[in-house]
């Protein structure tokens, strides 16, 4: 570990460069405050081979793509972007937090967790992801319209997804990969008044077409059905090690408990995105990053000062203004060079005396 003096200061580090966390930076560094985001790389975005449901983001997009284009943007507004794992984090006895991380250290006045939790992947043969293999529900069901979807796992949520995609296919099957079934008896009931085929036996192989999609799986008892494509169910892994370091509360179902706002049971740390409870979609992930935003911004805004402040510390100087941290401001000279040349004060002509 190197020496406090080392680490470098903010006003708020983002953990997470996903789609929450970056619009968390977003709106922190053009409000005005210097914002670090600290993120390892890679995660379920990162993933995407194309993007959907995010108005004004065409479907060619990918993932990476997206999320280079919001970086390079988050960036431009005056935040830093370090590449790194962030794997320790504590409260200093001034209120600030300390962040260390493998390369390098941050102190911050706030903390946003937006590390979001690493889908429990099926065990081979399966095809690759976005190409027969996907994770969200709502951002893919469109693509299989019409076409035969299997659904992978044995709990209760296996059994939902399968009846959900009934709305979109007529052909939809549960793969129970040789496992017995976890969900209730009343699900059990529920899903045999379906039209739904569940499949016993295990998988033994898989067909492909020349691009790589999956066209169907071979099972041990020597049949072979078709499918487009479909969901494994097996849960979530979330990414919680620094919220329990830093005392915040979970949910039972492993998620950060948050306020409206984002803020976690601990004073000062935010969490936002697929870590926190609701729809694991971009779109929603982007709102709470947003909202979190606005709620710190608020925190430490330093105008309008209180009536008592301006009572105890006198009026507010010229020299105290503008409120910004030095890299957004430096950043936003920038823009201003960019957009148009620098404001002349006008000449003054000298009155003339008629007489």
């Amino acid at each position: 570990m190197t020496e406090m003096g080392d680490a470098e200061s903010y006003d708020v580090v983002v953990i997470g460069g996903g789609p929450a966390g970056l619009q968390t930076a977003l709106y922190t560094a053009r409000l005005g405050h210097d914002t670090a985001v600290v993120d390892r790389g890679g995660g379920r975005a990162a993933m995407m081979l194309d993007t959907h449901n995010v108005i004004g983001v065409t479907e060619e997009v990918s993932g990476n793509e997206l999320l280079q284009t919001a970086r390079e943007q988050v960036e431009s507004y005056g935040a830093d972007f370090h590449r790194d794992l962030v794997t320790e984090a504590t409260r200093l006895d001034d209120g600030r937090f300390h962040l260390v991380g493998n390369n390098g250290e941050f102190v911050a006045d706030r903390v946003v967790l937006g590390m979001g939790f690493n889908d429990e992947r099926p065990e081979p043969p399966v095809p690759r992801t976005g190409k027969g293999l996907h994770y969200c529900l709502h951002c893919d069901a469109y693509m299989f319209i019409d076409r035969p979807v299997f659904v992978m796992g044995t709990g209760e949520s296996a059994a939902h997804v399968a009846m959900i995609m009934l709305n979109f296919t007529d052909e939809v099957d549960i793969l129970l990969r040789g496992e017995e079934p976890a969900w209730s008896e009343e699900t059990d009931e529920r899903l045999r008044a379906h039209p739904i085929d569940i499949i016993e036996t295990e998988i033994s192989g898989m067909r492909k077409s020349d691009n790589g999609w999956l066209e169907a799986f071979e099972f041990e008892d020597g049949t072979v059905r078709n499918y487009r494509g479909g969901f494994p169910m097996y849960g979530s892994n979330y990414s919680t090690d620094l919220a329990e370091q830093l005392g915040c509360d979970l949910n039972e179902d492993g998620t950060v408990a948050v306020s409206e706002d984002g803020e976690t049971s601990v004073e000062g740390v935010y969490a936002v995105g697929d870590i926190t409870p609701g729809h694991n979609q971009i779109p929603v992930a982007m709102g709470k990053g947003a909202q979190a935003g606005l709620a710190i911004h608020y925190e430490l805004r330093e105008f309008p000062r209180s009536l008592d402040d301006v009572r105890e510390n006198g009026a507010v100087t010229r020299d105290e203004v503008p409120g910004l941290g030095d890299r957004i401001h430096a950043a936003a000279d920038e823009f201003e060079e960019a957009r148009a040349p620098p404001i002349q004060s006008p000449e003054v002509e000298s009155a003339v005396d008629d007489d």
